[in-house]
């Protein structure tokens, strides 16, 4: 079972909705973002503007792969510019009932992962207004660009204390897809220029992808 993150122009995101209701893909949830290529990269790919949609779907390792063929041939995701698609893989899920509605409302289903990735998903929580910050960092470890999703933080007071950042405050989510082998120089640029003790006050982790396309330019 994979959670798959879908990024899109807004101009497509009737196709890419058109797919999920296609595969039955259970709880699409939607959301604004944008890209953060920088201007000569949007004038190279004949791109107006960096808004995105943004849209997160559960699919099992069949569902998966033809979710991801239909946004090529439909979308042209792989192709610079339009887009990217990563699924990551579902280590556990809470409940019977819910792994049975997952897996197409079979009452026996059962739930192993497998765990085999080659690329990795950059999570980089900064504090808004502070996304060139973190994305100048990643670009100079290597990263070719990422999704942003704007948020307010709900945390605690030992949170920040810890990380001496105010998480209860505007947030931006930064996206960044990476191979495995060049994750830790990314997430360790971006700590050094963008970590918590920072004005950015970044905190970053990674998770595994099981599937990725299209971020050849993203």
């Amino acid at each position: 079972m994979n959670y798959i993150i879908s990024v899109c122009d807004p101009k497509v995101y009737g196709k890419l909705t058109e797919i999920c209701r296609e595969l039955n893909l259970p709880f699409d949830i939607s959301f604004h973002g944008k890209g953060t290529a920088v201007p000569s990269m949007l004038d190279i790919l004949g791109i107006e503007s960096t808004e995105r949609r943004i849209v997160f779907s559960f699919a099992d390792e069949e569902k998966t792969k033809q979710f991801i063929e239909l946004q090529k041939q439909r979308m042209f995701i792989g192709v610079p510019g339009h887009g990217i698609t990563v699924a990551l893989p579902v280590k556990s899920i809470g409940g019977g009932k819910t792994v049975a509605y997952l897996n197409g409302e079979n009452k026996d289903a059962k739930y192993v992962p497998e765990l085999k990735f080659n690329y990795e998903l950059i999570i980089a929580i900064a504090n808004a207004g502070k996304t060139d910050t973190v994305m100048n960092a990643a670009r100079k470890a290597g990263a070719r660009g990422g999704t942003v999703i704007h948020g307010k933080g709900t945390g605690g007071e030992n949170a920040a204390k810890f990380y001496n950042v105010s998480i209860a405050e505007e947030k931006e989510v930064i996206l960044i897809v990476s191979s495995v082998s060049e994750k830790s120089e990314i997430m360790r640029s971006i700590l050094e220029s963008a970590g918590p003790d920072t004005a950015a006050g970044t905190i970053v982790f990674s998770l595994p992808v099981s599937e990725a396309a299209g971020f050849g330019l993203i």
